[in-house]
């Protein structure tokens, strides 16, 4: 048995208020020709699959056409909602599709009722669940009363549960049924967060103080989990439970990933063997320090015109009509800092600690003006700040 993993397609999101989809129409071409190329019997889509509840016309219709495409390609389709998705809207024809070999899951209520695929190279069936993302307020209650209804006086009193209870619940209900199919291998699609994957700054958090958390014990049974909501690929217990990543970097914190799609195949055990494939599309990202003249005008920094750039600028006074200076060279540049030398030589709480301590508006506005700049205030700033602070005390007459 042999699946593409993918997640998080994001499909409309924007780079910085640059719109993504050509580059995303490019990645999920490449993730067609792959699944063709590689013969699969299915493709897993763990979630995420836009980038808001209400997506775009244009990523509705980029998804419909790669939902065709893969279909044709002979493999069975299989995606989840995740917390980006609107559950109802991206499963309302999910009844209809199956006939078709395509599964949109976003009822939690049917997490159980599996995609039975059997294999093009022969072999037993594979008994594939979609799990959506479990919002604990929202899926808490339907699920601790099936777990009532099955089982009477199994589930907990309260009908408050954690993202970990509630995806215990969720999987008690997918290993009932696992156990009524002995000769199939299963796998496992969900939206999570599972301790100790590494985070990037593109995710949307899902709780507050690590309690949206789901242990990595919890997905034991299933011969491959195939994950998503972590943007970067990785594994978590050997290649078995894994995130296969975004196919395009959605953060500068990711600029260091290689974004791709892992390829499983599992064997007649359920032993999965995994080959990471990168994806080799959308535009690069780079981050570039330096002085605004040095990063203009130094010949090493060509190959970043085609990248969407991070520029840090280390003047001791930020440049006028910076931006504009540096998009005339770059013109991909998304995200503009100033770090002027000053700043580099206090910490942030040695800052803040300043302003704490001023002891008048003036103190408090020059503290302010060093935490911000990266250097106090020079003379004529401070006689300008005083006859602001003063102007205000007189109800804005000058």
């Amino acid at each position: 048995m042999r699946v593409l993993h993918t997640s998080d397609w994001h499909l409309g999101r924007q780079f910085h208020g640059a719109s993504l989809l050509q580059e995303q129409a490019a990645a999920l071409d490449r993730i067609v020709e792959l699944a063709a190329e590689a013969e699969v019997d299915a493709v897993l889509i763990a979630g995420d699959i836009y980038d808001r509840a209400i997506p775009p016309a244009e990523a509705v219709l980029l998804f419909n056409d790669t939902l065709a495409r893969l279909s044709r390609s002979g493999a069975a389709v299989v995606a989840i909602a995740g917390n980006h998705d609107s559950h109802v809207r991206v499963s309302i024809y999910d009844p209809l599709l199956s006939a078709f070999g395509v599964t949109i899951r976003g009822d939690v209520r049917r997490a159980h009722e599996p995609v039975l695929v059997t294999p093009k190279r022969g072999g037993a069936p594979v008994a594939i669940y979609p799990l959506p993302y479990l919002e604990p307020a929202v899926d808490g209650a339907s699920l601790l009363a099936l777990a009532e209804a099955v089982e009477p006086g199994s589930s907990p009193g309260s009908t408050r549960v954690s993202h970990q209870e509630v995806t215990r619940l969720a999987l008690d209900g997918i290993r009932r049924d696992l156990l009524s199919r002995p000769q199939h291998r299963s796998v496992l699609v969900a939206h999570t967060f599972v301790m100790g994957g590494e985070p990037s700054e593109s995710e949307r958090q899902l709780s507050i103080g690590n309690v949206d958390r789901v242990s990595v014990d919890s997905f034991a049974g299933f011969d491959y989990v195939a994950l998503g909501h972590l943007h970067g690929s990785q594994q978590l217990d050997g290649p078995r439970v894994a995130y296969s990543g975004t196919p395009l970097p959605y953060s500068f914190s990711e600029q260091h990933h290689t974004k791709s799609v892992r390829i499983v195949e599992l064997d007649a055990a359920g032993t999965a063997n995994v080959e990471i494939v990168p994806l080799g599309v959308g535009r690069p990202l780079r981050t570039l320090e330096g002085p605004l003249e040095s990063l203009c005008g130094d010949p090493q920094h060509a190959t970043a015109a085609d990248a969407w750039l991070r520029v840090i600028l280390t003047d001791e006074v930020l440049p006028l009509q910076a931006m504009a200076r540096l998009r005339q060279r770059f013109p991909h540049v998304a995200e503009l800092r100033h770090r002027p030398p000053e700043l580099q030589r206090s910490t942030a709480t040695e800052r803040h600690e300043t302003v704490r301590q001023a002891t008048s508006p003036l103190a408090l506005a020059m503290a302010f003006f060093a935490d911000q700049q990266g250097r106090p205030a020079g003379p004529p700033e401070a006689e300008l700040l005083r006859q602001a602070l003063e102007a205000s005390t007189r109800g804005g007459e000058q």
